[in-house]
């Protein structure tokens, strides 16, 4: 089945081509008028060089001025010859006939019933182009108007190719490949949400989450302000750098910038708690902290460190780079990330 687009909108006409295999697209005078364009034979002209297949209206209350409205639109500078589109009718089928014993292509679309899908059919047309979505708002079964139109091509040979219309919602697409219709020619906001479904959507994040944890290192997910305090520090300062990183823990040091341990917020709470606010003012030398903190290399892949948050059940991971402290990994910067859950 082919796909094409049901639009007058340049902008979404030029984006949905860019898919590369939309091969048609049909278009009418309601919606040129509907996107405000005026100038119905320049925008034929311009859509002719734009996609592969343009069907467009050739209008009229006789045969004779259906077919002088075809050939008026063909004295146009276009770069394709575009499919021609006819209202069934008597004069509109006579008027196929003659398009198409003059070697042109049309498309006979406004079809409700089998009887005027026949006759589109035995009058030569290229396309019969009924509309499901108009004729399920009046309560008929369209559904079973196209596959018995597409039952009478394939019995009996007819060189015509049924036009799945008036598509409303994915659905129909759904349905119209389930028919065999030959062609469906979808609205740009139907077609985006061909591809929507919950279950890969979840999918493909979880392969994006899970090649990010195998593939991104530690080092590029730590913040750039690396919280430390040396051990003559005091616990104020400790305060003021856990405020300025926004992480609750800093990374403490020794006079030869060795690792000496993990001082946390949650450290300083207990401690507060405990002595009031006169430890703001010790060292932290002079208090207890954890000196076998949980460490981490910088060139670790971040799974890694997920691991060490999961088996240790902790917040922040002390990070190293040639055994010296190069930052703190929080466990909110690998949420954040969506790379922890």
């Amino acid at each position: 089945m082919q796909l094409y687009l049901d639009s007058a909108d340049f902008q979404e006409i030029e984006e949905a081509f860019q898919l590369g295999f939309i091969q048609g697209l049909t278009t009418t005078p309601t919606f040129m008028h509907r996107h405000g364009i005026s100038d119905i034979d320049g925008a034929i002209v311009k859509l002719s060089g734009m996609v592969p297949e343009l069907h467009v209206e050739a209008l009229g209350e006789t045969h004779a001025e259906i077919v002088a409205e075809a050939q008026r639109i063909l004295s146009l500078p276009l770069v394709r010859e575009p499919v021609f589109k006819v209202p069934v009718s008597m004069e509109g089928l006579r008027a196929c006939k003659q398009l198409v014993n003059a070697g042109h292509r049309v498309n006979v679309h406004l079809v409700y019933t089998l009887n005027q899908a026949y006759m589109a059919m035995a009058a030569g047309a290229s396309y019969v182009c009924p509309l499901a979505g108009r004729l399920q708002d009046q309560g008929h079964d369209a559904l079973a108007l196209f596959e018995q139109c597409v039952q009478v091509v394939d019995k009996h040979g007819y060189p015509t190719r049924i036009m799945f219309s008036s598509v409303r919602y994915p659905e129909h697409v759904r349905r119209a490949v389930q028919l065999g219709a030959h062609v469906c020619t979808v609205p740009w906001s139907v077609m985006q949400r061909l591809c929507d479904n919950t279950l890969t959507t979840e999918g493909t994040h979880q392969f994006w989450e899970h090649t990010r944890l195998m593939t991104i290192k530690v080092k590029d997910v730590i913040r750039a302000h690396n919280p430390v305090c040396r051990l003559e520090d005091t616990v104020n300062q400790a305060l003021v750098n856990m405020t300025r990183s926004r992480i609750g823990a800093v990374t403490l040091v020794d006079a030869q910038g060795r690792l000496a341990g993990i001082f946390t917020d949650g450290d300083i709470r207990r401690k507060l708690q405990a002595s009031g606010p006169a430890i703001l003012e010790r060292c932290m030398a002079d208090i207890d902290f954890s000196d076998q903190p949980v460490t981490v290399n910088a060139d670790a892949l971040v799974y890694e460190a997920v691991n060490l948050f999961n088996s240790h059940q902790i917040d922040n991971i002390v990070v190293l780079e040639d055994n010296v402290p190069a930052g703190i990994l929080d466990i909110q910067d690998l949420v954040q990330l969506g790379l922890l859950g």
